[in-house]
């Protein structure tokens, strides 16, 4: 039987600079997210949409939400399987398409780890372990576009 869990976030706009929404320019797109016991993001829309460039939007949490995601499961993956992984670092890139109505979806994200490890005999299993953290991770199993890999797997000399 599957086990069922539940996730609440309180997403609070904060962007009413008097007017409410009266036109497409008299507002603010800012918002918080509230998790209880857990640090405030302060959020905004993308620049591109009027929101303020210092602020994480929704696209850059989705695509960091795919990255970290993948990199936990990643981490679970190589400690089941005799991998030490001293260090991990991902520049994950997303690619949205905009249509001319102004709505939009997101058509793949690239994650490119780049994992140290302990020893040079596990790089390929290391590089191999990608692939089953994709097919593990709640993030990309819930998305209807591709997530690709492009990762890069280094030694650490002693």
């Amino acid at each position: 039987m599957a086990k069922e869990h539940q996730y609440q976030a309180n997403i609070i706009w904060t962007g009413n600079k008097g007017s409410g929404t009266m036109d497409y320019r008299s507002y603010d797109r800012s918002y918080v997210i509230s998790v209880e016991h857990k640090s405030d993001i302060q959020g905004s829309s993308d620049s591109a949409f009027l929101g303020d460039k210092t602020k994480h939007n929704p696209e850059d949490l989705l695509v960091s939400s795919l990255s970290s995601c993948h990199m936990l499961w990643y981490l679970h993956l190589c400690s089941q399987n005799g991998i030490v992984v001293l260090d991990y670092k991902d520049t994950a890139i997303g690619k949205m398409t905009e249509e001319a109505n102004g709505s939009g979806r997101f058509t793949e994200v690239l994650l490119q780890p780049v994992v140290t490890i302990a020893d040079a005999a596990h790089t390929e299993k290391a590089n191999a372990l990608h692939e089953q953290a994709n097919k593990m991770c709640f993030i990309a199993n819930s998305c209807n576009f591709p997530v690709k890999h492009q990762p890069s797997c280094i030694v650490e000399r002693d």
